[in-house]
């Protein structure tokens, strides 16, 4: 076992650099979130378009996640996640011009939100397999909970800055800004010397298309340790994932909390700041060791929080709920993705990446149908209560059986 030590990772220097553009960049993705769901929400009033917002942000990772992961074994990944970034300055500069317009409709949102999943599928998986290339192999542990933390981060500072750039400059500027922020990742890919493998790896199967994804399937289903996270963080996705927060507005309305104000932007922040705790207790402390046993745990606990918030009327309450949501997602995420890392065969890791991504984020699409679009017919309340409540019976199953 290798023994813990706190930021570890942050001891590589280009790591560090790593780390604070790789966070600036999903704190951009959180302030158009925020910016964009607000402004789509006021202008729509539909819990159907919010749901679409969930599946056209995930669906391009259920369908080519696999594909990106493999061209992450292949070609320059610095080019892959620079696409990306300039995919998502693209998706907030059209933002900012149909706000200025006031030429918004719900075509031009769909298509919008529909890109940027594109830029995500693109950068995810190459964005893991970098973490590779950067750190040495007892760095690893920390760099992948540090990376997911970074990702709560964004979550946490990211609401609080969209609101504030909604309300001081308003949306059309604030989403211009925004765009700015993923500036930096980009000019740094641009010298990082991180394009090709390691020395010493083995090149990747030249197995492609539909044969290297089923291949892939074979490689994970044969490593139990593969198999049961990815498992695992596929049913939290199909059934809850965080279609949760695109709704946010409408859970806000209904706890009384009816201006785009910090009330708001707090509901989103809770739960990050939860995972943020999370993040640092798990780097700090020697806690919480990656196990299977242990994810599953968390990820009850996690399904359990999610149907306390789905039901509470008080304001308070639903934060405190979201805070622990926040905690318990992070640590079970982490611990996860730490073990399919780990696991992952060097030769055909941005494969084996690719497919996690493809159920951890892919199989969100599932979830803005059964929160969301479902949501339109019998309330978000309800939708979001009987997919967590889905979700805690499979994975009591799954615990019990395991015994």
């Amino acid at each position: 076992m290798i023994k813990h030590r706190a930021f570890v990772a942050l001891s590589q220097r280009d790591y560090r650099v790593y780390f604070i553009v790789a966070t600036a960049a999903m704190l951009a993705d959180n302030i158009e979130h925020v910016i964009s769901y607000w402004i789509v929400y006021q202008k729509f009033h539909s819990a159907a378009l919010a749901g679409f917002a969930v599946v056209s942000h995930w669906i391009p990772y259920l369908f080519l996640a696999g594909y990106t992961g493999m061209l992450a074994d292949r070609i320059d990944i610095r080019r892959l996640i620079q696409t990306g970034m300039m995919l998502f300055m693209a998706v907030s500069v059209c933002w900012g011009a149909l706000f200025y317009s006031d030429t918004l409709t719900m075509w031009k949102a769909m298509s919008l939100l529909v890109v940027h999943g594109l830029a995500g599928v693109i950068w995810i998986p190459a964005s893991q397999v970098l973490i590779h290339r950067i750190v040495d192999p007892e760095q690893l542990p920390s760099a992948v909970r540090l990376n997911a933390t970074g990702r709560y981060i964004g979550f946490l500072i990211g609401p609080a800055l969209g609101a504030g750039l909604l309300l001081v400059f308003g949306a059309t500027i604030g989403i211009m800004i925004n765009a700015a922020i993923y500036i930096p990742m980009f000019v740094w890919l641009m010298r990082a010397p991180y394009g090709s493998a390691k020395a010493g790896m083995s090149a990747p199967p030249s197995v492609g298309g539909l044969s290297g994804l089923w291949a892939t399937m074979r490689v994970i289903h044969k490593n139990p340790v593969l198999f049961s996270m990815t498992l695992m963080i596929g049913a939290a996705s199909f059934f809850v994932g965080n279609a949760y927060q695109a709704q946010m507005p409408a859970f806000a309305h209904d706890l009384g909390r009816n201006h785009a104000d910090y009330s708001y932007s707090a509901l989103l922040a809770a739960d990050a700041a939860g995972g943020l705790l999370g993040g640092l207790l798990l780097e700090t402390r020697s806690l919480l060791q990656p196990k299977p046993r242990t994810a599953f745990i968390l990820a009850m606990i996690w399904s359990c929080a999610i149907l306390g918030f789905a039901r509470v009327t008080l304001y308070p309450i639903a934060l405190m709920l979201l805070f622990v949501a926040g905690f318990v997602e992070l640590a079970f995420n982490a611990m996860a993705q730490t073990l399919v890392q780990i696991n992952a065969p060097a030769d055909m890791r941005g494969r084996v990446i690719g497919m996690y991504s493809m159920s951890s984020l892919g199989l969100r699409t599932f979830s803005g149908v059964s929160v969301g679009l479902l949501g339109q017919s019998i309330g978000i309340h309800n939708s979001l209560a009987i997919s967590a409540s889905i979700l805690l019976l499979i994975y009591g199953c799954v615990f019990w059986a395991r015994r």
